[in-house]
């Protein structure tokens, strides 16, 4: 006879909420390297999108009548939102935020019946629908103050998210980024060898700050992995794959392809390989299926940033090895113990 509390009641104490809060501390230092970069902008627009989670999932929930106090205080749509707001310009339109939420928790999560029943990422999903109805709004980021000579003030930024209007003699804060930087170059012509030793983000007397945060989202997916919060499959399949195709067409052709550290530390790499395609909902539940779930993800996202009309191509990486996921996991079952099998 089996004890009353024997091996299957047993478990390691892990919830929604525990895991959402792990995730959200790990996404700290990003944040802090973020604000010490860009200035205080992605604060106010951490607080916008909050706001909009809490109104919208609230009024989702009660038009599904479902209680709100246990969906809301699980985190989920906390996280979601904090997924979006590291994707935007944090000097963009405030509209933008509150739009990409809205289309995350309606379209990506409660059409299909809430948190687990969702077969797309819902940050992924809020933010591909911005990237695509609003590119000028979306693909101007704010610069590094190490490249711009200006540190934007909280009350700066309040003004251009709120007004548009960018303080007297400050027009200069937005450009393009590293990858819309290359794009663009190789698109007229020039050589990526030398776009990127000409460039600005690899000038040494300068700061890149997205090469710094993508270092602090790692750190923080370092400790996830650590603490068990994640699985390793996701980074290793998803920075594995994107780094061999990066080498392996850096050494066929380095004039046109950029090196393997420019791939991995810049645009969203880390902040993906760590805290997007981790969503354990949207992506394969089984072991060797979260594998080829990553690898798909880092060629899609190397064949659309080389070959495709978006300089990172994470969301929609990320969508279309969502629609995979039902296949992977029928064909990656691990054997049952015991079983033969075919």
């Amino acid at each position: 006879m089996s004890l009353p509390y024997s091996s299957p009641y047993i478990h390691n104490a892990s919830s929604v909420r525990r895991t959402m809060l792990q995730v959200q501390i790990a996404a700290f230092p990003a944040l802090l390297a973020h604000i010490y970069f860009f200035g205080f902008g992605i604060t106010i627009q951490w607080a916008l999108a909050v706001v909009a989670w809490l109104v919208v999932e609230t009024l989702l929930l009660k038009l599904r009548h479902r209680p709100v106090k246990p969906f809301i205080s699980d985190l989920s749509g906390l996280i979601t939102v904090t997924g979006i707001v590291f994707c935007i310009p944090p000097e963009s339109p405030w509209w933008v935020v509150i739009s990409a939420v809205i289309f995350a928790l309606v379209f990506g999560k409660h059409l299909y019946g809430g948190l687990g029943y969702n077969p797309f990422n819902p940050a992924m999903l809020g933010y591909a629908f911005v990237l695509i109805s609003f590119p000028a709004e979306v693909t101007q980021w704010t610069l590094p103050a190490g490249i711009s000579g200006h540190h934007l003030s909280l009350w700066e930024s309040a003004q251009i998210i709120f007004t548009g209007q960018f303080p007297p003699g400050l027009v200069h804060l937005t450009g393009a980024t590293p990858l819309n930087e290359l794009q663009t170059a190789l698109v007229n012509g020039a050589s990526a060898a030398e776009t990127w030793a000409g460039s600005r983000f690899n000038d040494p007397n300068l700061i890149n700050g997205w090469f710094w945060v993508n270092v602090a989202f790692l750190i923080g997916g370092i400790w996830m992995l650590y603490s068990r919060a994640i699985r390793w499959q996701y980074p290793v399949g998803f920075l594995g794959a994107l780094a061999l195709m990066a080498a392996l067409f850096h050494a066929i052709d380095p004039d046109t392809y950029a090196p393997v550290s420019f791939h991995l530390f810049s645009g969203g790499v880390m902040l993906a390989a760590f805290f997007i395609i981790t969503d354990p909902v949207s992506s394969s539940t089984t072991p060797m299926g979260r594998l080829f779930y990553a690898i798909g993800i880092g060629v899609l996202v190397y064949v659309i940033r080389n070959w495709g009309s978006f300089p990172d191509g994470i969301a929609f990486a990320v969508l279309l090895m969502n629609l995979f996921v039902p296949l992977l996991d029928q064909y990656t079952q691990p054997r049952v113990m015991g079983h033969k099998g075919r």
